[in-house]
């Protein structure tokens, strides 16, 4: 059947739901945030998202100045109906697609494995009730 509703509503019962912890335990969120786990977490998120937010304002803002700046540039024909300009702006997807791929691929190898270690930890604060078997 059903499983029993742990104590706490809320977000604090999100990661418990995930890991399949039924104690009901509260989590002390501030000890959460200062673990290693989550520390690692947000840095290598960081170091991910941040690059990649200023590689697409200077390739969005590029294209934005290049078209107001250099409209001969923009306006040469590469192929016969296909402009620089052309190409530049069809690429705004291209570079969309691939780095929504890059994220999703560095979170499934990268992000969600430290997310679930440092729910573990917020849920096991002292490593009580780990399995000593658990190679992760």
């Amino acid at each position: 059947m059903a499983e029993k509703a742990p104590a706490a509503s809320g977000p604090a019962s999100t990661p418990q739901a995930q890991s399949g912890a039924g104690q009901g335990d509260r989590i002390d969120w501030e000890a959460a945030a200062r673990s290693p786990e989550f520390a690692e977490l947000t840095r290598r998120r960081r170091s991910f998202t941040v690059p990649v937010l200023a590689f697409v304002f200077i390739w969005y803002f590029g294209f934005v100045a290049l078209a107001g700046y250099a409209p001969d540039f923009m306006g040469e024909k590469l192929i016969e109906g296909v402009t620089v300009g052309y190409v530049f702006a069809l690429s705004q997807f291209v570079m969309t697609w691939v780095l929504g791929w890059l994220y999703l691929r560095k979170s499934d190898r990268v992000f969600d494995p430290l997310a679930r270690k440092a729910a573990e930890r917020a849920l096991n604060p002292d490593g009580a009730g780990r399995s000593g078997g658990e190679s992760r």
